[in-house]
């Protein structure tokens, strides 16, 4: 969520110019992304106008939209849409995306941007994903009866809306048209604020989830030019702290192999990778010319982007990164595939880490002595934890139907 006033918000965009001028590389495409957004409205014209509008943060929030936009491209080809991120890495990964018309950076949140780029739009309706909040946007959308709905969106105590000094920034709520959370916590917690115009109608994350394992999972063979280990670890999203561990789990069970995605591929981190597994292990990349070896690598490091949601299928157990740092990645991606899920210790914010955890399906660990027994009991009892992940997800489908309904099958606007 977006905290900040009106002078703030300023004094952020400023920075952010700052340390672009000083060669920091995600200020420096987010600054060059927002010449490119104005550019690109003043010599659009009018193409932009009458748009269905879409706003994600970054690739999580994208994620969560997806499944929306794609329905309605299905169903109605010739209604425009617009794909707005915040984040550099959102854009960079999906300016590409093919079912928007339209993908470009959101223009920095001030009143005059803002007007000018609601203005320059005219969208029939805007969604934003999740923790989107900007005020500048959303009373603009206001003032000018714009229908905007939030999807996807999460609620918690600590938030600033409702702290005793934020009933501003809970008067914000009040811009949408309505809001569609993930569960009745959050319901729960808007309601007895005084914010009505709310409903569960769940995370679109699990229907996309689903789709990809369902539909678009590429035949066996077709990502891994090897044959399958009988107990294989993937690992997705690792940062340095995760790989040590998993490094030392490897070491000392020789069988079990490890598929690792890292999740930054840079060049200085592959090393860190060779060294921390003493250079016993192949990259993908390097593997391509050489199908189905025999016998497999027990370690490959995926040096690719775009392909772990579809790597997940290929193991019976699953560890998720960044719960060391500053919280862990998509669970749902390997929970989907019925197979029990590793996390580190910084889960709290996530609900479906805490419902895997409630199921029988998900472990939090701490050192290793608890990845240890998290790992092991997750081999030995693998078809039974995963059939508990692969039954929670399916729980949890059904919110893009709900929100696409709702939204462009009624007469709701």
């Amino acid at each position: 969520m977006r905290r900040f006033s009106s002078v703030n918000m300023i004094l952020y965009f400023c920075l952010i110019y700052i340390a672009a001028f000083f060669g920091h590389r995600k200020a420096r495409l987010l600054v060059q992304g927002q010449r490119e957004t104005q550019r690109r409205l003043r010599e659009g014209s009018n193409i932009y106008r009458d748009c269905i509008w879409f706003h994600a943060a970054s690739v999580g929030e994208f994620e969560q939209a997806r499944p929306i936009i794609e329905r309605l491209k299905a169903e109605q080809p010739q209604q425009k849409v617009l794909l707005t991120f915040f984040s550099p890495s959102g854009y960079e990964m999906r300016k590409h995306y093919d079912k928007a018309d339209f993908v470009l950076y959101l223009p920095f949140a001030t009143r005059r941007n803002a007007k000018r780029f609601v203005e320059a739009v005219c969208p029939r309706k805007v969604i934003f994903v999740k923790y989107e909040f900007w005020p500048a946007y959303l009373r603009l959308f206001k003032q000018k009866r714009i229908p905007a709905y939030s999807i996807s969106a999460i609620f918690r105590p600590t938030q600033l809306f409702f702290r005793p000094w934020g009933k501003a920034y809970l008067d914000l709520l009040l811009c949408f048209r309505h809001i569609y959370v993930q569960d009745s916590e959050s319901l729960r917690l808007l309601q007895s604020h005084g914010i009505a115009h709310c409903s569960v109608a769940g995370d679109t994350r699990f229907d996309r989830v689903n789709y990809l394992a369902t539909h678009a999972a590429a035949p066996d063979g077709a990502l891994l030019p090897f044959e399958m280990p009988k107990k294989l670890l993937v690992a997705g999203s690792t940062w340095p702290q995760d790989e040590a561990l998993l490094a030392r789990y490897v070491d000392s069970h020789p069988d079990v192999s490890l598929l690792v995605v890292p999740h930054e591929i840079t060049d200085s981190h592959l090393h860190e990778i060779f060294q921390l597994f003493h250079g016993r292990y192949l990259c993908l990349s390097e593997m391509e010319c050489h199908r189905h070896l025999t016998p497999a690598p027990r370690v490959v490091v995926v040096d690719k982007m775009g392909l772990l949601s579809r790597l997940y299928r290929y193991g019976q157990v699953a560890y998720v990164g960044g719960g060391f740092g500053a919280g862990i990645h998509n669970t749902i991606e390997a929970a989907v595939y019925g197979m029990p899920v590793v996390f580190g210790p910084k889960y709290q914010h996530f609900r479906e880490a805490k419902a895997l955890i409630a199921a029988g399906a998900g472990f939090s660990v701490r050192n290793y002595q608890e990845l240890e027994r998290a790992l092991d009991n997750s081999f030995a009892h693998a078809e039974a934890l995963g059939l508990n992940a692969r039954q929670y997800v399916e729980s949890e489908l059904g919110a893009t139907d709900k929100i696409y309904q709702d939204l462009f099958k009624t007469r709701k606007s």
